[in-house]
């Protein structure tokens, strides 16, 4: 029997519930940002060179990914609080242990395999699961806000890391983040309900007539495993899953891990690129939170098209630009405003064609092929500086791929209003 404990501002408490699951995915993309810093640092201290580096990033951006969608089962069996503070405990533990790495395998195993599985917990699925949740009205808003928060999180964490990284080197880093993770931990169990049932309140937006997807039984991974088999049967999912895929190859993997590398060799120092780079978040929160609210409004194919032409038009042009002032910042601003926007539109159709119930766990499948997507630009974009000497043919390929992606949109389909309805009771 559920004990129910009641709590203030009735309906309006999801928006309190979401502020802290807002701080929880802006920290743990900050989390996964860090290696992007720690590059040029761990190759001053142990003499790795960046495609051993770049391995490790590419190994937590995947797992990253791939534990969305167990994570997502988990929330629906184990509960979304549990689930949440574990992730919190693991990412503490996994970034406070690295401060005594000295071997590769070290950095791939903390930053790579523990925090992976951990930042991977508390990324976009946690976000789909608490709009599906928590909110029956305004859920494209609520959606653009959780995506900014995970891209923003990846971005404007890093002058002050960087600027740790100058005063104390990179232990600074790994043991900022690990305290920071652990102080969340009483924040998510004083203020994060499981339901809002437990603590006697409707979803934001409900009147009483809408029905409660219902939770999940049974083993969260064979529950994973049976949704990605029945997605699997669709073309939606297939060109959901492209799309995010080339997402996270044009994002994360390439400008998130490789831009202050890529402006080092530019002349730039680490600090002035890792502040352009917190800038590019700042637009993301203006745009992807904009594309929360066009979700609402609009069809979200076009939005994709758009999103992903202007991408990949972005990407071909930073390294033909001359990396002034005025060049970058006409760069941050333009693919700032579309770094992660491709989110909100991209739920919004997993929703309607898998329902409530199941949209979240479908959505972890498709949020594993953006954070592989991620990891092979990680890996690919260094390894061609390593054998190359420059990152043009990377950021070419990304572009031309962001243009594929724009085709893919178009041809998703999108069930009947009627059947829309019928999945999402």
């Amino acid at each position: 029997m559920q004990t129910i404990t009641r709590r203030p501002f009735g309906q309006n408490y999801a928006f309190i519930v979401a502020g802290v699951i807002f701080l929880a995915l802006l920290s743990a993309a900050g989390l996964r940002a860090a290696p992007g810093v720690m590059m040029l640092p761990l190759q001053s201290a142990f003499g790795w060179d960046k495609a051993t580096i770049s391995a490790g990033a590419a190994v937590g951006i995947f797992l990253y990914g791939l534990a969305g969608p167990f994570a997502a089962a988990l929330m629906q069996t184990f509960g979304v609080r549990r689930t949440l503070v574990c992730a919190l405990i693991l990412m503490s533990a996994s970034t406070g242990l690295s401060a005594l790495m000295s071997e590769p395998w070290q950095f791939i195993a903390t930053w790579g395999v523990l925090s992976g599985i951990g930042s991977g917990a508390v990324a976009l699925v946690m976000g789909a699961t608490i709009v599906n949740r928590w909110f029956v009205t305004n859920r494209g808003l609520m959606m653009g806000l959780f995506s900014a928060s995970t891209a923003t999180g990846t971005l404007i964490f890093l002058p002050g890391l960087a600027a740790l990284s100058e005063w104390g080197g990179w232990q600074a880093i790994v043991l900022t983040i690990s305290i920071f993770m652990a102080v969340l931990i009483p924040v998510v169990l004083l203020l994060v309900p499981e339901t809002p049932r437990s603590i006697g309140v409707m979803p934001y937006g409900a009147t009483g007539a809408e029905t409660p997807a219902a939770l999940h039984l049974g083993n969260p991974f064979r529950n994973a495993i049976n949704a990605l088999v029945e997605a699997a049967r669709t073309r939606t999912f297939w060109y959901l899953f492209a799309t995010f895929f080339i997402c996270g190859f044009t994002t994360n993997g390439l400008v998130g891990t490789h831009m202050i590398s890529f402006c080092a060799d530019m002349g730039i120092p680490e600090v002035q690129a890792a502040s352009m780079l917190a800038m590019m978040g700042l637009f993301d929160l203006i745009g992807t939170t904009a594309s929360g609210w066009l979700t609402d409004r609009v069809d979200p194919r076009k939005l994709l098209f758009a999103y992903y032409a202007l991408r990949g038009l972005s990407l071909f042009y930073l390294p033909f630009s001359d990396f002034s002032f005025y060049s970058l910042s006409f760069f941050v601003v333009f693919y700032g405003l579309d770094w992660i926007a491709t989110v909100p539109p991209t739920v919004r159709l997993a929703t309607e064609a898998f329902g409530d119930r199941k949209a979240p766990m479908v959505f972890g499948w498709i949020a594993a092929g953006h954070q592989l997507g991620a990891a092979s630009a990680a890996f690919f974009a260094g390894w061609l500086r390593t054998t190359q000497g420059n990152y043009f043919d990377a950021f070419m390929i990304a572009g031309v791929t962001g243009i594929i992606a724009a085709a893919l949109a178009l041809l998703i389909a999108r069930p009947r209003r009627d059947a829309i309805v019928a999945g999402a009771a």
